[in-house]
Protein backbone atom coordinates (compact mmCIF):
# COMPACT_ATOMS: atom_id res chain seq x y z
CA UNK A 1 0.00 0.00 0.00
CA UNK A 2 1.06 3.44 -0.46
CA UNK A 3 0.83 5.94 2.54
CA UNK A 4 -0.70 9.44 1.67
CA UNK A 5 -0.06 12.29 3.89
CA UNK A 6 -1.44 15.83 3.70
CA UNK A 7 1.77 18.36 4.09
CA UNK A 8 1.04 21.60 5.55
CA UNK A 9 -0.07 24.37 2.61
CA UNK A 10 1.47 27.42 1.27
CA UNK A 11 4.83 26.49 1.77
CA UNK A 12 7.54 27.82 -0.66
CA UNK A 13 8.61 24.82 -3.29
CA UNK A 14 11.96 24.47 -1.41
CA UNK A 15 10.08 24.04 2.08
CA UNK A 16 8.61 20.69 -0.34
CA UNK A 17 11.63 19.77 -1.45
CA UNK A 18 13.41 19.66 1.68
CA UNK A 19 9.87 17.77 3.16
CA UNK A 20 10.76 15.26 0.22
CA UNK A 21 14.68 15.28 1.31
CA UNK A 22 13.71 14.92 4.71
CA UNK A 23 11.47 11.60 4.62
CA UNK A 24 13.40 9.54 2.15
CA UNK A 25 15.93 9.34 4.84
CA UNK A 26 14.02 7.41 6.93
CA UNK A 27 11.12 6.35 4.57
CA UNK A 28 9.87 2.48 5.30
CA UNK A 29 6.88 2.35 2.72
CA UNK A 30 5.81 4.26 -0.61
CA UNK A 31 4.92 7.18 0.35
CA UNK A 32 2.56 10.33 -1.46
CA UNK A 33 1.57 13.63 -1.06
CA UNK A 34 0.81 16.57 -3.11
CA UNK A 35 0.95 20.14 -3.12
CA UNK A 36 0.70 23.45 -4.54
CA UNK A 37 2.93 26.73 -4.63
CA UNK A 38 2.83 30.32 -5.74
CA UNK A 39 4.10 30.82 -9.15
CA UNK A 40 7.99 29.37 -9.17
CA UNK A 41 10.42 28.32 -11.83
CA UNK A 42 12.00 24.67 -11.20
CA UNK A 43 15.23 23.88 -12.93
CA UNK A 44 16.47 20.85 -12.89
CA UNK A 45 20.29 19.68 -11.19
CA UNK A 46 22.60 19.46 -14.51
CA UNK A 47 20.99 22.71 -15.97
CA UNK A 48 22.39 26.47 -16.63
CA UNK A 49 19.93 29.22 -15.04
CA UNK A 50 20.86 31.35 -17.53
CA UNK A 51 20.13 28.97 -20.64
CA UNK A 52 16.54 27.79 -18.99
CA UNK A 53 15.11 30.76 -17.20
CA UNK A 54 13.94 33.95 -18.06
CA UNK A 55 15.34 35.46 -15.54
CA UNK A 56 14.13 39.40 -15.96
CA UNK A 57 10.71 38.17 -16.86
CA UNK A 58 10.57 36.15 -13.53
CA UNK A 59 11.66 39.00 -11.36
CA UNK A 60 9.14 41.20 -13.01
CA UNK A 61 5.91 39.61 -12.11
CA UNK A 62 7.60 37.90 -8.72
CA UNK A 63 8.23 34.48 -10.17
CA UNK A 64 10.46 32.38 -8.13
CA UNK A 65 13.18 30.77 -9.40
CA UNK A 66 14.62 27.44 -7.82
CA UNK A 67 17.03 24.65 -8.74
CA UNK A 68 15.80 21.21 -7.66
CA UNK A 69 18.16 18.25 -7.01
CA UNK A 70 16.82 15.79 -9.44
CA UNK A 71 17.44 16.01 -12.68
CA UNK A 72 15.45 16.74 -15.84
CA UNK A 73 13.97 19.73 -17.36
CA UNK A 74 12.88 23.11 -16.44
CA UNK A 75 9.31 23.85 -15.59
CA UNK A 76 6.70 26.52 -14.55
CA UNK A 77 4.22 25.83 -11.50
CA UNK A 78 1.62 28.10 -10.70
CA UNK A 79 -1.32 27.27 -8.66
CA UNK A 80 -2.96 25.55 -11.49
CA UNK A 81 -0.21 22.74 -11.30
CA UNK A 82 -0.37 20.02 -8.63
CA UNK A 83 2.93 18.70 -7.76
CA UNK A 84 3.16 15.22 -6.85
CA UNK A 85 5.68 13.32 -4.57
CA UNK A 86 6.17 9.70 -4.57
CA UNK A 87 9.13 8.61 -1.67
CA UNK A 88 10.07 4.92 -1.89
CA UNK A 89 12.56 2.61 0.57
CA UNK A 90 13.99 1.09 -3.08
CA UNK A 91 16.92 2.44 -4.29
CA UNK A 92 16.24 0.76 -7.67
CA UNK A 93 15.68 4.19 -9.01
CA UNK A 94 14.80 3.56 -12.83
CA UNK A 95 12.36 0.91 -11.37
CA UNK A 96 10.74 3.19 -8.96
CA UNK A 97 10.88 5.67 -12.10
CA UNK A 98 8.86 3.47 -14.24
CA UNK A 99 6.43 2.47 -11.84
CA UNK A 100 5.66 5.31 -11.10
CA UNK A 101 5.22 7.15 -14.43
CA UNK A 102 2.70 3.41 -15.83
CA UNK A 103 0.60 4.62 -11.90
CA UNK A 104 0.06 8.50 -13.09
CA UNK A 105 -0.52 7.34 -16.83
CA UNK A 106 -3.20 4.52 -15.27
CA UNK A 107 -4.41 7.15 -13.13
CA UNK A 108 -5.19 9.37 -15.76
CA UNK A 109 -6.55 7.02 -17.93
CA UNK A 110 -9.02 5.94 -15.26
CA UNK A 111 -10.06 10.16 -15.06
CA UNK A 112 -10.93 9.76 -19.02
CA UNK A 113 -7.58 11.13 -20.56
CA UNK A 114 -5.90 9.44 -22.91
CA UNK A 115 -2.76 9.55 -20.90
CA UNK A 116 0.96 7.91 -22.46
CA UNK A 117 4.35 8.00 -21.55
CA UNK A 118 7.04 8.77 -23.35
CA UNK A 119 10.96 7.99 -23.13
CA UNK A 120 11.84 11.41 -22.21
CA UNK A 121 9.77 10.58 -18.76
CA UNK A 122 6.97 12.95 -20.05
CA UNK A 123 3.31 11.99 -19.52
CA UNK A 124 1.27 12.66 -22.88
CA UNK A 125 -2.41 13.32 -23.73
CA UNK A 126 -3.08 13.92 -27.64
CA UNK A 127 0.87 14.38 -28.12
CA UNK A 128 0.80 17.07 -26.13
CA UNK A 129 2.74 17.15 -22.34
CA UNK A 130 0.39 17.31 -19.25
CA UNK A 131 3.17 16.19 -16.94
CA UNK A 132 7.14 16.22 -16.45
CA UNK A 133 8.92 13.92 -14.15
CA UNK A 134 12.49 13.95 -12.30
CA UNK A 135 13.43 11.71 -9.69
CA UNK A 136 17.14 11.14 -7.77
CA UNK A 137 18.11 7.90 -5.30
CA UNK A 138 19.88 7.97 -2.05
CA UNK A 139 21.40 5.45 0.17
CA UNK A 140 17.74 4.86 1.61
CA UNK A 141 15.48 5.39 -0.97
CA UNK A 142 14.26 7.53 -4.43
CA UNK A 143 12.36 10.29 -4.73
CA UNK A 144 10.31 10.63 -7.73
CA UNK A 145 8.18 14.29 -8.31
CA UNK A 146 5.96 15.21 -11.03
CA UNK A 147 4.37 18.42 -12.32
CA UNK A 148 1.26 18.16 -13.68
CA UNK A 149 -0.59 20.72 -15.77
CA UNK A 150 -4.27 20.97 -15.00
CA UNK A 151 -5.19 24.58 -15.16
CA UNK A 152 -1.93 26.61 -15.43
CA UNK A 153 -1.58 30.10 -16.62
CA UNK A 154 -0.13 29.43 -20.07
CA UNK A 155 1.37 32.44 -21.46
CA UNK A 156 3.28 33.02 -17.61
CA UNK A 157 4.95 29.17 -18.68
CA UNK A 158 5.51 30.32 -21.70
CA UNK A 159 7.24 33.66 -21.11
CA UNK A 160 9.06 32.16 -17.60
CA UNK A 161 11.12 29.36 -19.23
CA UNK A 162 13.30 29.65 -22.22
CA UNK A 163 13.97 25.95 -24.26
CA UNK A 164 16.31 25.99 -26.57
CA UNK A 165 15.50 26.02 -30.48
CA UNK A 166 17.17 22.76 -31.27
CA UNK A 167 14.84 21.48 -27.65
CA UNK A 168 11.76 22.95 -29.08
CA UNK A 169 12.92 21.32 -32.87
CA UNK A 170 13.69 17.67 -30.69
CA UNK A 171 9.77 17.83 -30.18
CA UNK A 172 8.38 18.90 -33.31
CA UNK A 173 6.96 22.33 -32.00
CA UNK A 174 8.28 25.69 -32.50
CA UNK A 175 6.89 27.30 -28.95
CA UNK A 176 6.15 26.13 -25.46
CA UNK A 177 2.67 26.40 -25.92
CA UNK A 178 2.52 24.24 -29.16
CA UNK A 179 3.95 21.04 -26.95
CA UNK A 180 1.98 21.45 -23.32
CA UNK A 181 -1.69 21.38 -22.79
CA UNK A 182 -3.82 21.79 -19.32
CA UNK A 183 -5.62 18.60 -18.37
CA UNK A 184 -8.34 20.94 -17.29
CA UNK A 185 -8.73 22.42 -21.68
CA UNK A 186 -9.23 18.47 -22.31
CA UNK A 187 -11.50 17.68 -19.68
CA UNK A 188 -12.92 19.78 -17.02
CA UNK A 189 -13.04 17.85 -13.83
CA UNK A 190 -13.80 20.71 -11.47
CA UNK A 191 -11.48 22.59 -9.27
CA UNK A 192 -8.11 21.84 -8.68
CA UNK A 193 -8.77 20.34 -4.99
CA UNK A 194 -11.25 18.24 -6.41
CA UNK A 195 -8.83 17.05 -9.11
CA UNK A 196 -6.21 17.20 -6.48
CA UNK A 197 -8.41 14.58 -4.98
CA UNK A 198 -9.15 12.11 -7.71
CA UNK A 199 -5.65 11.87 -8.92
CA UNK A 200 -4.68 10.52 -4.84
CA UNK A 201 -7.25 8.28 -5.05
CA UNK A 202 -5.95 6.74 -8.12
CA UNK A 203 -2.76 6.25 -6.96
CA UNK A 204 -3.56 5.21 -3.74
CA UNK A 205 -6.27 2.54 -5.10
CA UNK A 206 -3.67 1.48 -7.64
CA UNK A 207 -1.26 0.60 -5.17
CA UNK A 208 -4.32 -1.69 -2.86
Amino acid sequence: MVKLIHPKEGLLLEEYLAMEAEMVKSVTELTLFTWIVAPTVIYGRHQIREQEVNDAYCSAHNVRVVQRQSGGGCVYADGGNLMVSYISPSTRSQEVFSEFLRILASGLQKLGYEAVTTAHNDVLVGGRKVAGTACYTTLTGTVVHACMLYDVDIDALQQAITPSAQKLEKHAVQSVRQRVRNLREISDLGEMEQFRKQIEKTIINHQT
